[in-house]
C-alpha cells in the first residue's frame, strides 16, 4: 500500500510499504477513506524529529471502511463505516472505567512514561503505524472504532477522530458558567471548532490569531475576532470587550510553537540541529516550548477563571509566572482529549443535516495521498489560505 512517511525535518515522503495485517485477535483493519492532518503532524515535520525514526508511517485523524476484524471485534464487521479515535485505548482498564481514555493502563507507553499510544505520532506514544495510508490496522478494535451512518460526505465524520472531541474538551474544561465569555486564543481547526462548540451553547465567544483567513472563517460563524497583528496588547484588547474584567475563561488552542518566543525557537531549531541520539535526551529533559500563547492567557483571563491548554506542548522545565497564576487564582486544566468520552455529546450535531458545528466549513483542501509532501509544506507555511487538509486515498 502506499503510506507517508517520515525522512527527516520537513522531508515526508508517499511510499510503498507493506499491507497491514492481523497480528491480534483485537485488531482490525481499515481501508482509509480520509485523513486530516493535524496540526500536532507539524510538530513531527518540524520540531519532534528526534522522537521520530525513519520510514515512520505518520497520521492519527482517519476514517474508512472495515475490511477485516479479528475473532474479539464484534461492534463493528467489514463493511461498515467508521471513523477512529486518534489514542488507541481498551476501554475496560481502571482508567477507562473512569472514561480518561488518554490514559488506558493497557496502551500506556510506559518505557517513555508516558500516556496511551497515538497513532502515527512517534516512539513516546508507541511508534504505532499511523493513518495517512491506504490502510490502517487498529489495535483494540474491540472498543474504539466508532461506527457512523452511510451516505454523507465523509467530512461531516472524519473531525471525531480529534478535532471535534479535542475542541469540546476544551470547551468542556474552561468550565464556563452559564452564557459565560470564552476567549480562544489560536484559530487553526481546533480553535476554530472550540469556538463554534462555545458558541452553539450560549456563550459569547472572542477568538485571536493573526491569520487573515482563519480570522474569516471564524467571523462567517459568528465569532468575534482580534487580529494580534492589530493588537498592540491582546490581553488588553480583550478586557476592552470585556468591561475591563477580562474572559471568563481561556483556551489556549496553540501550544509550543506560538508567534512572539524568540528565545524558545531559538532553542528548538538548535535542538533540531542535533543528532537524534542527543536531541531526543535533551528534548525529554530541558524546556523547549515557546509561551507565548499560555502567558497571553494567564494575563487574558479574569481573575478567579479558568485555563484550557488544549494545544500540544513539549517542554519540561518550562518557567511559568507562578506568583501571578497565583495571586490570580487561575484554574488550569490540561491534556489529550479523552475522545470516546465526549462522542454521545458530538454524534447528534454531526448527524443534523442543518450543520450546527459548520463541519462542512473547515476543509480547506481536500487533496490525494499523493499530494501529501506538497500538503505539508502548505500547511506548515499557512500557503493558499490552508486551514484544513483531508487527505484521500484513491483506493
Amino acid at each position: 500500500m502506499k503510506a507517508v512517511t517520515w525522512h527527516g525535518k520537513r522531508d515526508v515522503r508517499v511510499e510503498n510499504v507493506p499491507d497491514p495485517t492481523i497480528k491480534e485477535p483485537d485488531d482490525a483493519i481499515i481501508r482509509i477513506t480520509s485523513s486530516g492532518i493535524c496540526g500536532s503532524d507539524l510538530h513531527l515535520y518540524e520540531v519532534l524529529g528526534p522522537f521520530m525514526g525513519e520510514g515512520d508511517i505518520l497520521g492519527h485523524e482517519p476514517m474508512g471502511v472495515v475490511e477485516e476484524t479479528g475473532p474479539e471485534v464484534t461492534h463493528v464487521r467489514p463493511g461498515d463505516r467508521v471513523v477512529i479515535p486518534f489514542n488507541i485505548s481498551c476501554g475496560r482498564c481502571h482508567m477507562c472505567d473512569m472514561q480518561l481514555y488518554a490514559q488506558c493502563e493497557t496502551t500506556q507507553v510506559r518505557e517513555e512514561g508516558m500516556g496511551a499510544a497515538l497513532f502515527g505520532y512517534t516512539r513516546l506514544y508507541g511508534q504505532v503505524p499511523g493513518a495517512q495510508a491506504e490502510y490502517l490496522r487498529v489495535p483494540q478494535a474491540q472498543f474504539g472504532p466508532i461506527k457512523v451512518p452511510d451516505g454523507p460526505p465523509d467530512e461531516r465524520f472524519v473531525y471525531l477522530s480529534d478535532v471535534l472531541p479535542t475542541a469540546w474538551q476544551a470547551v468542556d474544561w474552561a468550565d464556563l458558567p452559564e452564557r459565560g465569555t470564552l476567549t480562544v486564543l489560536g484559530l487553526g481547526p481546533i480553535g476554530q471548532m472550540a469556538a463554534r462548540i462555545a458558541r452553539v451553547l450560549g456563550h459569547r465567544v472572542i477568538g485571536v490569531d493573526l491569520v487573515p483567513e482563519r480570522l474569516e472563517m471564524a467571523r462567517r460563524h459568528g465569532i468575534e475576532v482580534i487580529d494580534a497583528d492589530d493588537a498592540d496588547d491582546v490581553p488588553d484588547a480583550v478586557r476592552q470587550t470585556t468591561g475591563g474584567r477580562g474572559p471568563d475563561s481561556v483556551i489556549d488552542a496553540v501550544g509550543m510553537e506560538a508567534h512572539g518566543s524568540p528565545g524558545a525557537k531559538f532553542a528548538q531549531t538548535l535542538t533540531g540541529l542535533l543528532p537524534g541520539n542527543s536531541a531526543a535526551p535533551l528534548m525529554s529533559r530541558v524546556g523547549v516550548d515557546r509561551l507565548a500563547a499560555l502567558t497571553t492567557a494567564i494575563e487574558t483571563v479574569r481573575r478567579g477563571g479558568t485555563i484550557s491548554v488544549i494545544g500540544v506542548y513539549g517542554g519540561m522545565t518550562d518557567p511559568l509566572p507562578m506568583l501571578r497564576m497565583f495571586d490570580k487564582g487561575i484554574a488550569l486544566r490540561m491534556g489529550q482529549a479523552h475522545v470516546k468520552k465526549w462522542i454521545g455529546d458530538l454524534l447528534p450535531l454531526v448527524t443534523d443535516d442543518a450543520d450546527p458545528l459548520g463541519v462542512m466549513d473547515l476543509a480547506t483542501h481536500r487533496l490525494p495521498l499523493a499530494d501529501a509532501p506538497r500538503a505539508y509544506e502548505m500547511f506548515q507555511k499557512k500557503q493558499d489560505g490552508a486551514i484544513k487538509i483531508l487527505l484521500q486515498p484513491s483506493t
